[in-house]
């Protein structure tokens, strides 16, 4: 089947917002210190996370367009707000945390949008399926980031 410019603009903005991902889950696993070896492999985690959604919808865009390796305005945005932030409060598990959620609070929005921009169904069924799917276990990752992070002293 050939992906339509539709599908093709809204796949390639998840997967800038998973390169995101990436690139942000990267730093964080390069701000911990080495007491902090359980979020280093959390962060790993979820960065791999992120390359097999790229790589997912990255199938679904063949003969209708180029597939992107950009990030996004924002997430270099956010990227340089975790070096901000990290100069003022350290690097503690509680304020990488909270970049983190950011993060994610940033992908659940970018899946969401994309979702509600499908007012008019162009987006064919199996792409809305991955992308629901995909918001879906990136919301359990959220949750999983908020609640480390509400764990953590003040």
């Amino acid at each position: 089947m050939k992906t339509n410019e539709k599908n093709v603009e809204v796949l390639n903005d998840l997967i800038k917002i998973n390169n995101d991902r990436v690139a942000g889950y990267e730093k964080a696993a390069g701000q911990t210190t080495a007491i902090d070896a359980d979020l280093r492999s959390i962060f790993n985690s979820m960065a791999s996370e992120s390359r097999t959604y790229a790589n997912e919808l990255n199938r679904y865009i063949n003969q209708g367009g180029a597939a992107t390796d950009n990030t996004t305005v924002s997430g270099k945005i956010y990227r340089a707000w975790m070096d901000i932030k990290a100069t003022f409060s350290g690097n503690d598990r509680k304020s990488i945390l909270e970049a983190c959620e950011y993060g994610e609070d940033a992908a659940q929005k970018a899946y969401k949008s994309a979702l509600e921009s499908d007012s008019e169904n162009r987006l064919s069924a199996d792409v809305r399926h991955v992308i629901t799917e995909q918001k879906n276990k990136l919301r359990k990752s959220h949750d999983r980031i908020k609640a480390m992070r509400d764990a953590q002293p003040a």
